[in-house]
């Protein structure tokens, strides 16, 4: 049947137009019109988000403020660790000792240790070249900066830790130094999104380890455990230390913002990682420094850095807002803030150190010198000095997000029940945070009539304060009440001119979206866009790309059936249509994200659409996994849990009217209605026999 349905389609196309040919150069320029500019988008997105920043009351008592900073602390590992096997969480520091290098005062240890089962990476052990007893010992994790392990201060600042009589673990970060390769791209976490586990899990279990490492050393004193490092350095700094309560003295520096900052310079978003998927719904950093009273806590910023995270606009949200839940536990001192000045820029430089050395000494107990060893220059290695070595099939962030899809097996029942279909409907629901919207007002931007083509731009502005933008085509030889048809474009509306000729001719009604994301929706410049950014931020919050998505699609489909192609009713007018019975309209994409949106759309609002076209798709998710070059900037393909619960043929399994036909390509609702738009074509005397032949072949196909 579906078969003979899309042949049947077929040879309607063929047989020439039967309306005014909305040609490509009348639709064209209709599709680059501007409908709204891109600020405006970013601006919407930021109002949308700042009403989800969690909040940050100051408890009233001391015991209130602990019971609520254990929930928090468990909630954020259990966000951490979702999707990850718990043998491998609970799983004992491995590391192997490779070389040693002396060097006066101190040796340098190479150790290799693994991260998870299969994947290793590196770290250098700086020692005191004589121990006796426990000594306190500090975590030094990395940037964002060449050189990995080996950058010139973080060597130096290694090295005299451990000649000030502190043990000094310096470990690799991933996509760096050893672990550097285009597969280990902390962007790439979001195929472990996609397969089930959150990517930002990997991250935490890798600096995780050098903590166990210490604290199970017979030669640490566990009491007295610190943690410091530089930009991505100081976000592992401050996420490690406000939930590892093992970790006591923590100094991070230029490595995170509040959220609200963050919402206010996008540029402060971070990296992937620093957004993990649901991480600042609960707890946001500001929060999670609020995790570390009465704990030692420095917080070094600089006066202009040129990177982010700028002192004078990051120190409310950070340390301000922070200061009395140390107060609250009587240690109002042990929260502290310094602006770096000299140089001033993105740096951890010696006067930021030399601070540093003050600090640690001051809560370790320490004698020793706040000053820098004089020969410490000298003592800088090259990188090839510092090599540990890994094994020739190690595992990448890309690597293990295959391993990991390579296990997932979808099963559909061959005759889907009700029961089954409601369920995977819920739990799609559920995966996407899908939260219907409505059109609040759809504004009219512009209006054209020439040569038998009407067109109609729009802002559609929808109940949750978002927005996006399309263009309605009609052939005025058309009825209003003909097949309508929504058409969205992976490269935006403006790609889409002889779609939209084709299907106008065919007498079909077609509104070209481009929803959030998509088209000029996409916020920030071509130079510099927001899409990584905005989408990581609001999945960060506990939203979803792809669910926001597919709300606006079905949201459209709602308000085309209202026919306002016309401009906006008056309140309360009759023009102004409370209710209607919605009219299922056929919806095309052209390429994967589009699908996907278009996918879950019609899988959780199936008696919205009568027939959905495919083109440029993808059969499976696994394409992502497989190409993941081909989808970068495509939030809506990395959806945590998205692949492990679901792919396109169980997508397709639940999309289904309440009649229970699928839907698919040119289906009986789409023909019957294409029948209707072409029995009103000709006026006059009557059609001729052809006409009749066809509708005659259209209704028995129907039936």
């Amino acid at each position: 049947m579906k078969r003979l349905l899309m042949g049947s389609l077929f040879m309607l196309s063929g047989m020439g137009s039967v309306y005014a040919q909305a040609t490509h150069r009348l639709v064209d320029p209709l599709l680059h019109q501007s409908l709204q500019s891109s600020p405006v988008v970013v601006d919407e997105l930021r109002h949308f988000m700042l009403q989800k920043v969690p909040s940050l009351a100051s408890p009233s008592s001391a015991k209130q403020w602990n019971t609520e900073a254990e929930r928090i602390r468990a909630h954020e590992l259990s966000v951490l660790y979702h999707g990850w096997p718990k043998q491998w969480i609970e799983a004992p520091p491995k590391f192997e000792k490779v070389g040693t290098i002396d060097r006066p005062g101190y040796r340098i240890v190479k150790l290799r240790y693994e991260i998870v089962p299969g994947f290793y990476s590196t770290a250098l052990l700086y020692e005191p070249e004589h121990i006796s007893g426990r000594l306190p010992a500090i975590l030094n994790v990395n940037g964002h900066g060449p050189g990995g392990k080996a950058v010139e201060h973080k060597q130096k600042r290694c090295i005299n830790q451990a000649r000030h009589g502190i043990i000094s673990l310096n470990l690799e970060w991933l996509g760096f130094g050893e672990l550097q390769s285009p597969e280990n791209g902390h962007n790439a976490i979001e195929l472990l999104d996609l397969a089930g586990s959150n990517g930002v899990g990997l991250f935490y279990l890798a600096m995780r380890r050098g903590i166990d490492y210490l604290y199970e050393s017979p030669e640490v004193d566990r009491s007295r455990i610190g943690v410091t490092g530089l930009s991505g350095g100081g976000w592992q700094t401050m996420l490690l230390s406000s939930l590892d309560t093992r970790v006591g003295a923590a100094l991070p520096v230029a490595g995170f913002s509040s959220l609200t900052t963050a919402i206010e310079h996008p540029e402060y978003a971070g990296d992937a990682e620093q957004n993990g998927v649901d991480m600042r719904q609960v707890g946001d950093y500001a929060q999670l420094t609020a995790l570390r009273a009465p704990r030692p806590t420095l917080l070094i910023y600089n006066d202009m850095d040129e990177c982010c995270f700028r002192a004078g606009i990051v120190k409310q949200g950070v340390y301000s807002d922070i200061k009395p839940f140390f107060k609250l536990l009587d240690k109002p001192d042990n929260l502290q803030w310094y602006e770096n000045q000299d140089p001033g820029t993105h740096n951890y430089q010696i006067d930021s150190r030399e601070k540093s050395y003050q600090f640690f000494n001051s809560f370790f107990h320490l004698k020793a010198s706040d000053k820098e060893e004089p020969d410490t220059d000298s003592e800088v290695r090259d990188y090839a000095d510092l090599v540990v070595g890994l094994p020739k099939d190690n595992l990448t962030i890309i690597g293990l997000a295959k391993s990991f899809a390579a296990s997932i097996h979808h099963e559909v029942p061959s005759q889907p029940d009700n029961q089954w279909i409601q369920s995977q409907r819920t739990h799609l629901r559920e995966v996407t945070r899908y939260a219907p919207v409505t059109v609040v007002h759809a504004w009219p931007v512009s209006t054209t009539h020439e040569k038998g083509l009407e067109s109609h731009g729009y802002r559609f502005e929808f109940s949750n304060g978002l927005s996006a933008t399309g263009v309605l085509f009609r052939s005025i030889t058309a009825p209003e009440n003909g097949p309508t048809e929504v058409l969205i474009s992976d490269s935006g509306m403006a790609s889409t001119a002889d779609e939209v000729g084709n299907d106008v001719d065919r007498g079909q009604r077609v509104l070209v979206l481009d929803p959030l994301f998509f088209g000029e929706n996409i916020p920030g410049t071509k130079e510099r866009p927001y899409v990584s950014n905005l989408a990581q931020m609001l999945n960060t919050i506990g939203e979803r790309p792809l669910g926001l998505e597919a709300a606006q699609v079905a949201a459209i489909v709602h308000w085309l059936s209202e026919r306002l192609d016309h401009g906006s009713a008056t309140p309360n007018s009759g023009g102004a249509v409370a209710s209607v019975a919605v009219f299922p309209v056929r919806i095309a994409t052209s390429g994967p994200r589009s699908e996907t949106v278009a996918m879950v759309a019609s899988a959780l609002n199936p008696e919205l659409f009568s027939a959905f076209e495919a083109r440029k798709s993808i059969p499976s998710l696994i394409d992502v996994f497989n190409h993941p070059q081909n989808y970068r900037g495509a939030p809506e393909l990395t959806c945590l849990d998205l692949y492990h619960d679901f792919d396109f043929d169980m997508l397709k399994a639940i999309a289904v009217t309440s009649k229970g036909q699928f839907v698919s390509h040119f289906s009986c609702a789409y023909l019957l209605a294409l029948n209707t738009s072409l029995q009103a074509v000709r006026t006059g005397s009557g059609s001729s026999a052809r006409d009749h032949g066809l509708h005659a072949r259209i209704r028995k196909l129907a039936a």
